[in-house]
């Protein structure tokens, strides 16, 4: 991703407050590593004052580890499986560089706008471990819609990790993700012992208010198409005995790139 390189930095307070949208329209793509640095010059070459890659201190990219929780029927996955149109999703994402650590609760909303609401978590009293405390089941329960009684059962069921580059293009008022090096995990494995490592594509996430902006253009001019994929449920489907569902032509594409590092049965 060497045209990151060039870009000029934003702040986190300021990308914040210019395109918070935690309300917002998410296109996804699988992208070739080697058209990553087309998209940034592209974008940077039609307007290289709009562009702004995230930068805290010195850093450009940043590592996310991202455990889900879900039900022992696995409610949220099954919801989003089938396509109901009120779906919720738990994770914990703790930024790796910052040490930071947030509860959120993503909710699928009308017309399929996505919905992110966060809490911050007290590093000092759960340092990573991704059981709830009493207070943060609460902020979950209220914002399920999975069932009432959901969160009595929420426990890991898997993890992610990847690094991210985040832009800003101010003409759109939008986000673009970058996240390289994707992996899941069970969680009761060892860090080493990864399941499946994305390796050779980039998954690319436009963040817009619902309109397509400048790099989903860019995008459909090289070739690419948005896809169906959610780094929880294409990760469940393939790292677990279950039916891919709505992400089965997502699963069939990735299982040609994914890098096994131990054996696991795949369905989907």
């Amino acid at each position: 991703m060497s045209a990151v390189n060039a870009l000029r930095p934003v702040t986190l307070a300021e990308l914040t407050e210019r395109a918070a949208l935690m309300s917002r329209t998410d296109r996804k793509y699988l992208v070739p590593s080697s058209l990553v640095d087309y998209l940034v010059g592209t974008l940077a070459d039609q307007d290289a004052d709009a562009v702004q890659v995230l930068q805290i201190g010195d850093r450009r990219e940043f590592g996310y580890r991202s455990t889900y929780l879900d039900t022992p029927d696995l409610d949220c996955y099954r919801a989003a499986a089938t396509g109901r149109r009120r779906r919720s999703k738990v994770r914990v994402r703790d930024y790796l560089d910052t040490g930071d650590s947030y509860l959120e609760v993503k909710t699928r909303g009308v017309r399929g706008v996505a919905v992110k609401e966060r809490l911050l978590r007290d590093s000092a009293t759960v340092a990573g471990e991704p059981a709830l405390t009493a207070a943060e089941l609460a902020f979950v329960a209220e914002r399920l819609t999975v069932g009432t009684n959901a969160t009595a059962g929420l426990h890991p069921a898997l993890v992610t990790t990847y690094r991210r580059v985040t832009l800003l293009d101010a003409v759109d008022g939008a986000r673009v993700t970058l996240d390289s090096g994707l992996s899941w995990t069970l969680p009761d494995d060892e860090p080493s012992r990864c399941r499946r490592a994305l390796d050779d594509l980039v998954v690319v996430e436009t963040k817009t208010d619902s309109r397509p902006g400048r790099a989903d253009r860019i995008l459909w001019a090289a070739g690419m198409r948005p896809v169906r994929l959610s780094k929880y449920a294409t990760g469940m489907a393939l790292t677990h005995a279950l039916a891919g569902n709505r992400w089965h032509r997502t699963t069939a594409r990735l299982r040609a790139d994914l890098h096994p590092t131990t054996p696991l049965a795949l369905a989907g």
